[in-house]
């Protein structure tokens, strides 16, 4: 059966992919959709112009889908860039979101895809140290949640800055993993990639409560 893994370059569809590898699944394409819109109600959007770089490193093929990002059209335009696809199923990192989860399901039947969530219901806990377990470097790209300022921006996500977060979550009762929007994260490297990147050139964009770091260059360690 062969597969399209719905890529952010994120950390939830970047281990989600992983696991959907080691299971022998046959991935033949990475799908990413690019919003117009700046916020989007299914989509990542913080950094997507590196994603070629990252399929690239992956070594596998990545199907751009473009949409104008509007409210419950935007999965249209996913459906149709997936059903020009000659595969039977989709992999998609959906992990506690019921409105995601809910219209990639219901597209998945109307397709006739099968569905492999892997990360589904997961305990936040497990998925990050899976995440860290598996060396997968990750690096927080936006923040909007009390007690993430701007200098998460750029930050690492490892054992320390984990601690942190967990902190945060007693304290303000955020998602430790961000599924309420805390963050955003790009990965640059991890047990699939055969080469891994560093952050070159950047920008930082901060508006008092929420901000976001834009990769205008990353670099080949």
């Amino acid at each position: 059966m062969k597969y399209a893994a719905l890529f952010s370059g994120g950390k939830d569809s970047s281990l989600a992919l992983w696991k959907a590898y080691r299971l022998g699944l046959d991935i033949r394409y990475l799908v990413t959709v690019y919003p117009e819109e700046k916020y989007s109600y299914m989509f990542h959007r913080p950094n997507l112009h590196v994603v070629p770089d990252l399929a690239d490193s992956l070594g596998m093929e990545l199907v751009k889908i473009e949409t104008p990002g509007e409210k419950e059209k935007e999965l249209d335009d996913l459906k149709s860039g997936l059903g020009s696809l000659d595969v039977e199923g989709v992999i998609t990192g959906a992990v506690a979101s019921t409105y995601q989860m809910s219209r990639i399901e219901h597209m998945a039947n109307e397709l006739s895809l099968d569905l492999f969530a892997p990360l589904w219901n997961m305990d936040e806990n497990e998925l990050m140290s899976e995440l860290l377990d598996n060396s997968f470097k990750i690096f927080i790209v936006s923040v909007s949640a009390r007690g993430l300022d701007e200098r998460w921006l750029g930050r690492k996500l490892n054992e320390r800055t984990l601690e942190e977060l967990k902190k945060l979550e007693k304290k303000y009762c955020i998602n430790l993993s961000g599924e309420g929007g805390e963050y955003e994260s790009v990965v640059l490297g991890g047990p699939m990639f055969h080469k891994e990147f560093k952050i070159g050139e950047i920008e930082k964009r901060w508006d008092g409560s929420r901000g976001e770091l834009i990769l205008k260059k990353i670099e080949v360690v």
